[in-house]
């Protein structure tokens, strides 16, 4: 029994391997299940047994995806120890890994630009949630989401969204973006957003009140004229 199910990982494994190959040889649009068989070797009863149609094999092609990239990131996001390193990070983990592995980087934004089913989307955000969460527990231990910040947003959007297009620049054409400008960019520019939607730092440029922040001018008093902010 458990040759028999090594043997199924291990066809599961080609069929994605090979699918992957498909997909930087003809494109994601341009490839389907047939190709992907003709390409693994595999009979057409091998290929149904492990993936019910096309969008299932995408999907598994995508979470493994998901995978190694938050696996790459989560070891490098966790070595750090105060938030704007912590930061840094977490931009540059997911530069080096796109950089590394530019067909399973250019296979996933493809993906996830198509409109998967509801099954398959909502499976791949739960996959997503699971394996961000410790990289999404040390961030907010390190003060990263604190403020009412929502770690969904600060993460992909906030941190994470210019770095997503410069790579989907990247991974379009050659020479479209400069890598070396990416990784020397990138990170900086996301610890400025950071700091940028603070609710205390948004107070502090515009006297007003924040949550849990007490009023400029009263702090500037307390404080003796000094203005301590953060």
């Amino acid at each position: 029994m458990a040759v028999a199910r090594q043997n199924g990982v291990a066809r599961r494994e080609a069929l994605l391997d090979a699918a992957l190959r498909c997909f930087e040889q003809r494109g994601l649009l341009r490839t389907g299940i047939e190709d992907v068989r003709k390409e693994a070797g595999a009979s057409p009863s091998s290929v149904y047994h492990l993936f019910e149609d096309f969008p299932a094999l995408v999907a598994a092609l995508l979470e493994r995806t998901f995978e190694r990239l938050v696996g790459h990131v989560t070891a490098r996001v966790l070595a750090a120890r105060t938030a704007r390193s912590a930061v840094r990070a977490l931009v540059e983990a997911h530069l080096t890994w796109v950089f590394d592995h530019e067909g399973e980087a250019r296979f996933m934004y493809q993906a996830l630009a198509l409109e998967l089913d509801g099954h398959h989307r909502a499976a791949l955000r739960e996959t997503k949630t699971r394996l961000k969460a410790e990289v999404i527990a040390h961030l907010s231990e390190l003060g990263v989401f604190s403020g009412g910040r929502s770690s969904e947003v600060m993460v992909d959007i906030v941190l994470l969204g210019p770095a997503h297009q410069a790579c989907r620049a990247y991974l379009s054409a050659s020479g479209a973006v400069d890598p070396t400008w990416m990784k020397a960019t990138l990170p900086e520019l996301a610890c400025g957003a950071m700091g940028k939607v603070d609710p205390a730092q948004r107070a502090a440029r515009t006297g007003k009140r924040a949550s849990g922040a007490e009023p400029l001018q009263q702090a500037g008093r307390r404080r003796k004229g000094k203005l301590e902010i953060g």
